[in-house]
């Protein structure tokens, strides 16, 4: 009797060599081959009628020519089978990609359909692989037609608005469907943060002691009136108040009110891809594209004494449930780690905020709890050992008991002059804390004090402040709120983030995103133009539909059919009625100072700059932040007009002060910061930007010397681990910090 021959497809090379370890042991009979596809093996033809919506948007696919060689190997694999199993990623992409070899294998045999199923793997481990093998599937048409679906409309908003944009503001741009909606809020968190206007105001602060420990109270009340943000708004009236405390006797503070309760703590959910892109950046300050990448090394499978193990379940996915095995493994692990007064009575359950949470069917975690971030630490290299100690971590505190705190606030009062509050907080049980924090909370601690009980005042401050604009968005925070308003999916966060920079519609720097001026009049014409398109709630409406397909709940084309009739209307009227100058020009209130004509704001290779609306016959320009540009005392050498300091997409540089008509320009010399460099013991940093217009520092020995770290050096050794510099790091959260590039241990600037 003949052996049984089982070809089994996945994604990637190093999925396949896992997977086919585990099968190589199998004792079923049957000898496999596991072969990987490496990723997608067919696309819609890159030309016009892709996508035929005359004729219910029929889609015309070709083989990608960087996958012919994988194909042609998986098609003379799979003539030679008598069972061939498709198994890519559980997800909406890894089903398409799984038909979309079904269909390439039915060009090149006939009846090889009946031989053809479908397994996944939510994570693989031996014992998933091969329970998977044993319960084969047919592949479901309606999570292939939800990303047919997204693919149609990607194309459609691709293929007929990017030529668009070609047209009128300059070749290479580009639109998406989720790309633009996401310009549209860095463009729009740009526009809040120039528009806004600090304001002043002052807050009070005393430092007071009992039985010689210090600790800090704010002034709340002053004269019976409740102090808010803008009690105080100048500092004459902030002086008024400091002189009216000054003036009491230091002795004279009374503890009036002393109240103490306890406050209770819940465990976070185990990770989803969003909440994972956000726990990364924050903590390990991970972009989204990097904790994608190690995640998937994780996922697919980090050899072990000598066996191919994948450490996590599958990283795509939006749901926050645990399967009950696993849930039962960490209740053991904490039980025996712990204690059982560290676990609840009943497992901790939460709920999802997406309405599609089924593309994996579990929330992000280890494969098997038992394998600690210490036992698998010797076969990870730093990066994945992180990011497999936060993904573990994450999901064991997420079964454990809730932390309390125990709580103190204390009135302080002095007659009816004024009242101070002092406010302490310990952990009485850690609970999960003892796994993971994620909000890195520690003790703040009171001394004992009784109501009655007279403190002094030591020092007594008056601390000016002003309003602050929101945040630019970094990746963490842009991932948030695109899942806030519904708009994409956790296979697509990495992908939007990289297009935006790709074409240079932003720039990160110190991680944080910043509009260009081409992202700006691309937002600003498809806002002008096309509002619909990049409106957030039609676009989460969007997605809704689309999970609606994969739901079964709705038919495919007449979703496509809905979208494209009006889009299809709104891009000719827009071709015809919308001139270039109308999208590369923006008006502004102001006349020529030679012909008093209307000047615009108008778009170039270089940037933006100011024109008049008279040329040819008035040639004025001049640049947009001419009234702030630092002249040189230097000279063009090509026209001899002024040189000045310029800012473009690079950051800063030396140009001539009669562009356009003169282009020349001039790279800034080196910022060299005066610390040596630990590396090579000869080398400066100085301060360079990365293709993606990250600002990072660089041994300026390069390359003999490829020292490199992310924030500013100071000479300032690592208290923990000796390491000769420290990296000076501000946050509005925690301020001023210096961060160690080596151990990553963090101290405040002021201690």
């Amino acid at each position: 009797m003949s052996v049984e021959k089982v070809l089994v497809v996945v994604e990637s090379p190093k999925k396949a060599k896992t997977i086919s370890s585990f099968l190589s042991k199998s004792n079923d009979g049957r000898k496999y081959d596991v072969l990987a596809s490496y990723g997608h093996v067919r696309d819609l033809i890159p030309k016009n009628g892709a996508v035929d919506t005359e004729h219910g948007f029929k889609m015309n696919y070709e083989v990608l020519q960087d996958q012919k060689k994988h194909v042609d190997k998986i098609v003379k694999s799979a003539k030679k089978s008598d069972l061939i199993l498709l198994a890519p990623d559980p997800d909406r992409e890894g089903e398409a990609i799984a038909w979309h070899i079904l269909h390439i294998l039915c060009d090149s045999q006939a009846k090889i359909e009946e031989k053809v199923a479908r397994v996944v793997f939510y994570q693989v481990t031996k014992n998933a692989v091969l329970e998977a093998i044993q319960s084969p599937r047919k592949i479901e048409p309606s999570l292939v037609n939800a990303q047919q679906a997204r693919r149609a409309l990607d194309y459609l908003v691709g293929f007929n608005i990017s030529p668009l944009l070609w047209r009128k503001i300059r070749p290479g741009l580009s639109a998406g469907r989720v790309q633009s909606p996401a310009l549209r809020l860095i463009v729009e968190r740009e526009d809040e943060i120039n528009a806004f206007i600090p304001k002043e105001y002052w807050d009070f602060e005393a430092i007071t002691h009992v039985d010689s420990q210090a600790f800090k109270a704010k002034l709340t009340h002053f004269k019976k009136e409740k102090l808010e943000q803008f009690s105080f708004t100048s500092e004459a009236q902030a002086k008024a108040v400091e002189q009216t405390i000054n003036s009491m006797d230091p002795q004279s503070l009374t503890a009036s009110k002393v109240t103490k309760k306890q406050r209770k703590r819940n465990p976070s959910a185990p990770f989803t891809t969003s909440t994972l892109q956000q726990d990364a950046s924050r903590k390990l300050g991970f972009g989204t594209s990097k904790t994608m990448r190690i995640a998937q090394q994780l996922y697919e499978g980090i050899e072990i004494n000598s066996e191919q193990v994948g450490l996590i379940t599958y990283m795509r996915t939006d749901s926050v449930s645990l399967a009950k095995e696993a849930i039962a493994a960490i209740r053991q692990h904490v039980t025996k780690a712990y204690g059982e007064n560290y676990i609840p009575d009943k497992p901790n359950f939460y709920k999802t905020k997406s309405k599609n949470a089924q593309e994996a069917h579990e929330a992000i975690r280890p494969s098997e709890v038992h394998l600690t971030p210490q036992k698998v630490q010797k076969f990870l290299d730093k990066d994945q050992q992180r990011l497999y100690t936060l993904i573990w971590q994450r999901a064991v505190a997420s079964q454990m008991s809730h932390a309390v705190f125990d709580q103190v606030q204390v009135d302080l009062t002095h007659t009816d002059i004024c009242q101070f509050r002092a406010s302490g907080s310990t952990i009485n049980f850690p609970g999960f804390l003892s796994v993971y924090d994620s909000q890195d909370e520690q003790d703040h601690k009171l001394p004992e004090i009784e109501e009655g009980m007279t403190v002094p005042i030591d020092q007594f401050s008056k601390n000016q402040h002003f309003t602050e604009p929101p945040p630019r968005f970094s990746e963490a925070s842009l991932v948030k709120t695109l899942e806030e308003y519904g708009i994409g999916r956790p296979s697509t966060f990495t992908s939007i983030i990289s297009t935006l920079v790709k074409r240079e519609y932003v720039s990160l720097d110190n991680k944080r995103f910043f509009a260009t001026d081409v992202g700006r009049y691309v937002n600003r014409f498809l806002t002008m133009h096309f509002p619909k398109y990049v409106d957030y709630e039609f676009t989460a409406q969007l997605e809704e539909n689309l999970d609606e397909v994969s739901r079964n709940e709705r038919e495919w084309v007449p979703v496509l059919d809905e979208f494209w009739r009006p889009l299809d209307v709104n891009i000719s009227s827009v071709d015809e009625s919308v001139s270039r100058q109308d999208a590369t020009e923006i008006a502004l209130d102001e006349n020529c100072p030679e012909c008093t004509k209307p000047l615009v704001r108008k778009l170039s290779k270089a940037g933006t700059f100011i024109a008049c609306t008279g040329y040819p016959d008035c040639r004025y320009t001049r640049n947009e932040n001419e009234e702030n540009e630092e002249k040189l005392d230097k000279q063009c050498p090509e026209c001899e007009h002024p040189l000045t300091y310029k800012y473009g997409r690079y950051g800063k540089f030396i140009g001539c002060t009669n562009y356009p008509d003169c282009k020349y320009i001039e790279k800034m010399p080196d910022v060299v910061i005066d610390v040596t460099c630990p590396k090579c013991n000869e080398g400066k940093f100085i301060q360079r930007k990365s293709r993606r217009g990250s600002t990072f520092y660089a041994c300026n020995r390069f390359p003999k010397c490829k020292n490199a770290i992310s924030h500013e050096p100071v000479s300032q050794s690592c208290e923990q681990c000796n390491h000769p510099i420290m990296m000076r790091k501000e946050t509005k959260k925690n301020g001023i910090q210096f961060v160690c590039p080596e151990c990553k241990h963090t101290v405040d600037a002021n201690n």
